[in-house]
């Protein structure tokens, strides 16, 4: 690549480089159906994507319980949700995980180019690098770093300064590409440009507000900002 503008550029997984987002609606909604006969709009789930699933699902089901006039959820109902949400999950997820179709190509560019590429998700770490096997992804990745690995999940920058820290590379130089607004402010907040990714499941109106760096439509898109004409 001429003019490099990166040397490394960290991804989110789900929305970002795995197209996995209508299989996670779909187990998340099944759990909340399941426990608490709650059916949330697409919408209203996809808020949570990005951020460990205790959360989402003691975020969700506390909005039902303010609805209903229930008591707020305790750890016992967020730990049976969270455990239905994985058995669905787990039970479907090698038929229907996909790489997003430029996926490969892109990576395989960065790779030869000698960008230093790095996972960061809220997932845990095994059933990200299960997803990434599946895909022919894995290779690629130098270092994947899981809600497991961190203390501070996003939108924290915890993740993005331990993958760092893991490729010995620094924050100048560094892009952190997500989907969500919980990405864009934890690479925001950890010192790296951001690139807001238009084709994952949040609106432009919506990750706006986290201010990236660049806005990009595709993940072939990204070799242009890395300093390579497509």
């Amino acid at each position: 690549m001429a003019l490099r503008r990166y040397h490394t550029v960290l991804f989110d997984l789900d929305g970002t480089v795995l197209d996995s987002i209508g299989m996670i609606l779909d187990s998340l909604r099944h759990a909340l159906v399941t426990h608490l006969d709650w059916h949330p709009s697409d919408t209203a789930l996809v808020r949570g994507v990005g951020t460990p699933l205790k959360e989402q699902f003691f975020d969700h089901a506390s909005e039902a319980a303010g609805v209903r006039g229930h008591a707020a959820p305790d750890e016992v109902l967020v730990a049976q949700l969270t455990a239905t949400y994985l058995t669905h999950n787990r039970a479907r997820h090698d038929e229907l995980i996909r790489p997003f179709p430029d996926a490969h190509q892109t990576l395989t560019r960065m790779s030869e180019a000698g960008l230093a590429l790095g996972i960061v998700t809220s997932k845990p770490q095994a059933t990200a690098r299960r997803g990434l096997q599946i895909t022919g992804l894995e290779g690629f990745f130098q270092v994947v770093i899981g809600a497991d690995d961190v203390q501070r999940p996003k939108p924290d920058p915890e993740p993005v300064h331990v993958a760092l820290a893991a490729l010995g590379r620094s924050t100048r130089g560094t892009l952190f590409v997500g989907d969500s607004p919980h990405d864009l402010h934890a690479g925001r907040a950890a010192g790296v440009d951001t690139a807001a990714a238009l084709w994952g499941p949040f609106a432009r109106e919506v990750l706006a507000p986290a201010q990236p760096s660049h806005w990009v439509a595709t993940l072939a898109d990204l070799l242009t900002l890395a300093g390579e004409h497509p």
